[in-house]
C-alpha cells in the first residue's frame, strides 16, 4: 500500500515545475496521466544534449511512474477526452501562463462546475494575481527577481543563477504540499479548490533571514560567496585536495574549533571571543584559518572537525555525491529498466515512510505510449482509437 493509492491525477504541466509536482504524487502511488500535445509531447522532451538512447534525459529526470496520452486539445474529440478524465479526476495540475487553459474552455471555474470535487492546481512564473500574473517566467526569471541571483556569487563579481533549477524544484514541491492540503480540506467540505503557485513567490519565501535583514533594517543583504551574514566561520575553506565547508555556530564549538586548528590562544582573544567580534573582525579572522586548512587535505579537515562535534562536509561535484555511500545507503539513486535506453539509474525519493513507503516502478512514458490503455478504460473501442489516431486527435507511440 502506497499513502495515494486510488488517487487519480490528469497532469496538463510540462517542462519541470508540474511534472516534479505529479512525479512525486505518482512515486506516493497516485495514477498519473500526463497530458502531452502533438507532435512531440513536452517541450522537454526535446531539451539536450545530453541525451540517452535518444531520449532527453531532462525528460527523464522528472518524468516516471507516469502514463502518456498524447493529446491534440484544440480539436473538439481532443478536448471531449480530456472532459471525460476531469470528470474522474481527483486532481488537475497546469503550468500554463494564466489565462490560457481558460481560453481553451479548461479553467478552474468550468471544471468545478463539472467536478467540484476536483483539486486544481495552477502553476505559473508569478501567480493568478497581480499586476505581474500575465507574463511568461522560467526558473532563471523567478530565481533573478527573488533576489536569490543578487545574493549569489562573490562580493566583486557578478550575480550569478543557482546550479539547478531550484525556482521550479521548489515551486513543485510547493504545489505537491498544496494539493494534499486541498485533499485534507476535501475530507472536511466535499469540495476541491484551487492550488495557486507562484515560481516567484516559492523563491521568495526561501529568503527567510535574508529577508528580514530588509524588512527590520531597510538595508538589502549582499553577495558574500559563500559565507553566512551573521555566523563565522561558516563558509568554504581552500584544502590541499579540494573545498570543505566548516560550520562553527556556538561559542563550545568555537572553543573547540580554535583548538584543533592549533591557536587555543585565539579563542579568548576579545577580537574573537564572540559571534559579533568575530563577525567585525572577519578580515583578520579568515585568512588565519586559510593558512591552517591549506596545509591539510580535506579528509584531514573533516576527522579533526568531526572528532569534536563541529559540522563539516566537502564540496562534491553531482558525480562524487552521486556515488557516495550514504547516498546509496539512503536509496536516493535507483535502478530501473527503460523499453528504449535499457538500465536506467534515477534519483531516488527523499521522503522515506515507514509503513507506506514510496516506490520507483515505471521508467519515464514514451510519448503517447499509453494512449489504447487509457482510451479503452474511458470506454473506447479499438476502432474508435484508430479512428482518433487517423484523425490526428490522438498521437504518440501507441496509435
Amino acid at each position: 500500500m502506497k499513502p495515494l493509492d486510488d488517487l487519480f491525477v490528469v497532469d496538463l504541466s510540462r517542462v519541470l515545475s508540474g511534472p516534479v509536482c505529479s512525479m512525486i504524487l505518482a512515486d506516493m502511488g497516485a495514477e498519473v496521466i500526463k497530458i502531452e500535445p502533438p507532435p512531440l509531447g513536452d517541450d522537454s522532451r526535446q531539451w539536450g544534449p545530453p541525451f540517452v538512447g535518444g531520449i532527453s534525459t531532462y525528460f527523464l529526470s522528472v518524468n516516471r511512474n507516469k502514463k502518456s496520452l498524447g493529446l491534440h486539445l484544440k480539436t473538439e474529440e481532443g478536448r471531449r477526452i480530456l472532459w471525460k478524465l476531469i470528470e474522474r479526476a481527483d486532481v488537475v495540475i497546469e503550468n500554463f501562463r494564466p489565462g490560457v487553459l481558460e481560453r481553451l474552455g479548461f479553467g478552474y471555474n468550468a471544471i468545478s462546475r463539472v467536478n467540484e470535487r476536483a483539486i486544481y492546481c495552477s502553476i505559473s512564473g508569478f501567480g493568478q494575481t497581480g499586476p505581474y500574473s500575465d507574463r511568461p517566467g522560467y526558473d532563471v526569471i523567478a530565481q533573478g527577481e527573488s533576489g536569490i541571483m543578487d545574493l549569489t556569487g562573490y562580493p566583486d563579481g557578478p550575480p550569478a543563477k543557482l546550479g539547478a533549477s531550484l525556482a521550479d524544484v521548489v515551486a513543485g514541491l510547493y504545489a505537491f504540499q498544496g494539493i494534499l492540503l486541498a485533499l485534507l480540506a476535501r475530507q472536511k467540505t466535499g469540495r476541491g479548490q484551487q492550488v495557486d503557485i507562484s515560481l516567484l513567490d516559492s523563491m521568495v519565501s526561501t529568503l527567510t533571514y535574508q529577508a528580514l535583514i530588509y524588512l527590520t533594517t531597510g538595508q538589502s543583504p549582499q553577495r558574500l560567496g559563500t559565507r553566512h551574514p551573521s555566523i563565522v566561520p561558516y563558509e568554504c575553506f581552500k584544502a590541499k585536495d579540494g573545498f570543505v565547508n566548516i560550520a562553527v555556530t556556538n561559542q563550545k564549538q568555537w572553543l573547540n574549533f580554535c583548538h584543533v586548528l592549533g591557536f587555543p590562544e585565539i579563542a579568548a582573544d576579545p577580537r574573537f571571543e564572540t559571534m559579533k567580534s568575530r563577525l567585525a573582525n572577519y578580515h583578520i579572522l579568515k585568512p588565519m584559518i586559510d593558512r591552517v586548512v591549506s596545509t591539510m587535505n580535506r579528509a584531514e579537515v573533516m576527522a579533526q572537525m568531526l572528532e569534536v562535534g563541529i559540522p563539516a562536509g566537502p564540496i562534491n561535484t553531482v558525480g562524487e555525491i552521486l556515488e557516495d555511500p550514504q547516498i546509496k545507503a539512503r536509496e536516493m539513486v535507483v535502478a530501473l529498466t527503460h523499453p528504449d535506453y535499457g538500465p536506467l539509474r534515477m534519483l531516488g525519493l527523499p521522503i522515506k515512510l515507514s509503513a507506506t513507503p514510496g516506490t520507483v516502478e515505471t521508467a519515464p512514458p514514451r510519448f503517447g505510449e499509453h494512449n489504447r490503455e487509457v482510451l479503452l478504460k474511458l470506454g473506447y473501442g479499438e476502432a474508435d482509437i484508430s479512428r482518433l489516431a487517423e484523425s490526428g486527435v490522438i498521437s504518440g507511440t501507441d496509435v
